[in-house]
């Protein structure tokens, strides 16, 4: 299955039609994480990571954001 979130040089481009119900899914854009889930009732839901050391993390190591958001989420 191709990746539901597409980065494109004019932004960013989602395919929610090809998203998993509840399944986090990210991207890196312009210096900033973008993070998106479909909900059980089909809503889109778009967030972005406004922490700089959570950002900086995710964009030296995006394979590990899941336990790098877990562990900045704990810290609050």
């Amino acid at each position: 299955m191709d990746y539901p979130v597409i980065v494109q040089p004019d932004g960013i481009k989602l395919q929610p039609e090809k998203m998993v119900i509840d399944q986090l899914y990210h991207c890196l854009f312009e210096d900033k994480v973008f993070l998106f889930y479909k909900d059980d009732e089909e809503l889109l839901h778009c967030y972005e990571v406004d922490d700089p050391s959570a950002a900086k993390e995710i964009f030296e190591n995006p394979a590990d954001i899941e336990n790098i958001l877990k562990k900045y989420s704990e810290h609050k």
